[in-house]
C-alpha cells in the first residue's frame, strides 16, 4: 500500500461503518492519522481499535456546532494540526415530494446539509493557515433526481454546490485549501441494505439495482474510499470544485 499520506491529520465523520470505516480504514493504510467520529460511540472505537495507533476516535454529532468546535480544536491541540476532513456522516429517508413530511425533509437537511457546512466552516478555520483537502461525500442523486427520495436529492444536490462554493473561496483567499465532492451510487452499505429491505424480495431488489449500473455491480466502500484517499493527497493538488462520480458508468448512460 502507497504512503502517500504518511503524516497526515485526517478527520473522517460518519466513520462507525460504511464508507466512513472504509475510508479511514484506507487512509490509516496509507500512512494518514486519522480521527475517526460518529454517534455510535461503541462501533466507532470498534473500528478504532481494529486501526490501532495512531488512530483514534472522537463522539461527534454532525448537526451540533459546538460540538464541531471541540472536536476539531481537540484534533489541532493534540495533533498539532488538521490536514484533511471527509464529510461523509448522512441519512437516507423514503418519500416522494408527495410522501415526504416537513419534519423528515428538515431532519435530513439538518444532517447531510448542516452537518457538512458546520464542518467545512471550523475545518477552514483551523487549515486556512497551512493548507488542506475537504472531501464531501453526495451522491449521483444530487446530481439526478431520485423520485422517491426528495429530501435526500435535495440535500445531495446542496452539498454539491456547497463544495463548489468552499472550493472558489479558498482558492480566492489563497489559503491552500481543497475542497470537493464524491458522487457514489449504489454502493454496499447499511444504507443500501435498509432501502433493498423495504421491498417485498430484498434479493431481487439488489439485483434489480446492479443491473442499473453500466459496470454490472453495485459498488464495494472500497470503490469509494480509494477516490476519498486520492483527493486527501497530494497527489489532487491540483485538483478542486470537482464532482467526481463513482458510480460504474451510471450518469454516462
Amino acid at each position: 500500500m502507497s504512503t502517500r499520506l504518511e503524516g497526515k491529520i485526517v478527520l473522517v465523520t460518519g466513520a462507525a461503518s460504511g464508507l466512513g470505516a472504509a475510508a479511514a480504514r484506507r487512509m490509516h493504510a496509507e500512512g494518514a492519522v486519522v480521527v475517526l467520529t460518529d454517534r455510535d460511540e461503541e462501533r466507532g472505537r470498534t473500528v478504532a481499535a481494529e486501526l490501532g495507533a495512531p488512530a483514534s476516535f472522537v463522539v461527534l454529532d454532525v448537526t451540533d456546532e459546538t460540538a464541531w468546535i471541540r472536536v476539531v480544536d481537540h484534533v489541532v491541540a493534540t495533533r498539532g494540526r488538521l490536514d484533511g476532513l471527509v464529510n461523509n456522516a448522512g441519512i437516507g429517508l423514503p418519500g416522494s415530494i408527495e410522501d415526504c413530511t416537513l419534519e423528515a425533509f428538515r431532519f435530513v437537511h439538518q444532517v447531510n446539509v448542516e452537518g457538512v457546512f458546520l464542518g467545512c466552516k471550523h475545518a477552514v478555520r483551523v487549515m486556512k493557515a497551512h493548507g488542506g483537502s475537504i472531501v464531501n461525500v453526495s451522491s449521483v442523486a444530487g446530481i439526478i433526481g431520485a423520485p422517491s427520495l426528495a429530501a435526500y436529492s435535495s440535500s445531495k444536490g446542496a452539498v454539491r454546490t456547497l463544495t463548489k462554493s468552499v472550493a472558489i473561496h479558498c482558492a480566492r483567499k489563497g489559503y491552500g485549501i481543497r475542497c470537493n465532492s464524491l458522487h457514489p451510487a449504489f454502493i454496499e452499505t447499511p444504507m443500501v441494505d435498509a432501502m433493498v429491505n423495504l421491498s417485498k424480495d430484498a434479493a431481487r431488489a439488489r439485483e434489480g439495482l446492479a443491473r442499473e449500473i453500466p459496470l454490472g455491480r453495485i459498488g464495494a466502500p472500497e470503490d469509494v474510499a480509494a477516490a476519498v484517499a486520492y483527493l486527501v493527497s497530494d497527489d489532487a493538488k491540483f485538483v478542486t470544485g470537482v464532482e467526481l462520480p463513482i458510480d460504474g458508468g451510471l450518469l454516462a448512460q
